[in-house]
């Protein structure tokens, strides 16, 4: 069974009634909404077990039925996928009729209440609509400043792992640096070695030339003592 065409755009709760095992009490449908999903739950009511405490969910086509039950009184209602709070909704709407009809609601007849009661539940479930779009707005902002801190976060890690490059880069630079001050030391060695090697060759071919001036002044002049000159 389809839960038929179903409206307002606006979402949330959409339908909601109270009931004696199988017996509407009161029912309110928001404005707008159409669809046999008032047949759904007199199915729905026929199978649920009204001696059983505590709350439960069914979908069906994309929406949700919630229900409460408690002392033989089932609280109903259908929403869609964007209701946050269903069951507070319910819960209040538990309160508030145990509050005004007690245990008049055991031996009440169908649709006893609804003169009245509809209008509570319009009144509740425009309250608990209102503070469910509320609620999607700031979860919709929370959602938008945790993808923003994932941003954050990720351009963060990129910037760290930048700055570790540029630490292995200064790191690198420095031993260059270190390597280069080496090689200017080997190379200021071995340019005064190099020095010293060519002082120690001009002495040499100055000390040779020296030698065959006096050899040949000897042979001219007479032998070493240079006497003839």
């Amino acid at each position: 069974m389809a839960a038929g065409d179903v409206s307002p755009d606006d979402g949330g709760i959409l339908y909601a009634l109270v009931a004696r095992d199988t017996d509407v009490l009161a029912e309110y449908a928001a404005l707008g909404v159409s669809g046999n999903f008032s047949q759904v739950t007199r199915v729905l009511l026929s199978r649920i077990d009204s001696q059983k405490q505590g709350p439960a969910s069914y979908v069906l086509d994309g929406y949700y039925f919630h229900y409460l039950i408690s002392k033989g009184v089932t609280c109903l209602c259908m929403a869609d996928q964007s209701c946050q709070s269903p069951f507070d909704f319910l819960d209040d709407i538990k309160a508030r009729f145990t509050s005004a009809y007690g245990s008049s609601a055991n031996t009440a007849i169908a649709y006893a209440f609804n003169a009245e009661f509809s209008n509570v539940l319009r009144n509740r479930m425009e309250y608990f609509n209102k503070l469910n779009r509320s609620q999607t707005k700031i979860s919709a902002v929370q959602s938008e400043l945790n993808q923003a801190r994932n941003v954050m976060v990720e351009n963060i890690d990129r910037v760290l792992e930048r700055g570790d490059r540029i630490e292995l880069l200064v790191d690198k630079s420095e031993r260059l640096d270190a390597s280069a001050l080496q090689f200017r030391k080997r190379a200021t060695v071995l340019k005064r070695s190099m020095w010293w090697k060519n002082v120690k060759a001009v002495a040499l071919m100055v000390f040779v030339i020296l030698v065959v001036v006096y050899v040949i002044l000897s042979i001219a002049c007479g032998g070493p003592g240079l006497s003839q000159c």
